[in-house]
């Protein structure tokens, strides 16, 4: 299988599904993207991750991290594997002491935990050339102009807003904030 390595772009509202968001996954090489529809909790989660913000009480991901390191398990890789009627699965891939094991994930819960983890996330030719999207402004172009109203606020007061968003724990509010970051950013 060659494995194809991604990078995470960014996170987004999602037009299609109400209440969801976008994960966008870029290929290293080609700038093909892999959109992938995911729930708010993961979207925060991995917000969360990305920014290095934590949280007053452990997520979900951040318990299944600290369980695994107590047992010297590292998550080596996540690979996303297969795109089936619109919906893609992942695996972990996990070491301790040398022995391999592969778990099936969501691939919410995977990119959640690659973060985390800082280990390489993979998809497959497979997976690419099936969902695979050629989209410069993917990320931007979703976003709903109703909600993004910070485009008046200086770099410097978006952080400030976000981390007031983060303490608060209004994740979703926060990572609205950090696209609004990174847009502004690269421009």
């Amino acid at each position: 299988m060659n494995k194809i390595g991604l990078d995470v772009i960014g996170l987004t509202f999602s037009h299609s599904q109400s209440g969801a968001y976008a994960l966008v996954l870029g290929d290293k090489n080609t700038g093909l993207k892999l959109p992938i529809i995911i729930g708010s909790i993961e979207a925060q989660s991995i917000a969360m991750a990305l920014e290095n913000q934590r949280s007053r009480r452990p997520l979900t991901h951040d318990l299944f991290k600290a369980f695994a390191e107590n047992y010297g398990i590292k998550v080596k890789e996540v690979v996303v594997n297969s795109f089936k009627e619109g919906i893609f699965t992942s695996q972990l891939v996990c070491d301790k002491d040398g022995d391999i094991s592969v778990f099936d994930a969501r691939t919410s819960d995977s990119i959640a935990l690659a973060v985390r983890f800082g280990c390489p996330i993979f998809t497959t030719e497979e997976v690419m050339n099936e969902a695979g999207l050629m989209m410069d402004d993917l990320v931007e172009g979703d976003v709903d102009d109703d909600t993004n109203d910070n485009t008046e606020h200086s770099v410097e007061e978006l952080k400030e807003m976000m981390a007031k968003a983060v303490e608060e724990e209004d994740y979703e509010l926060a990572s609205m904030l950090r696209d609004e970051i990174k847009m502004k950013e690269n421009q």
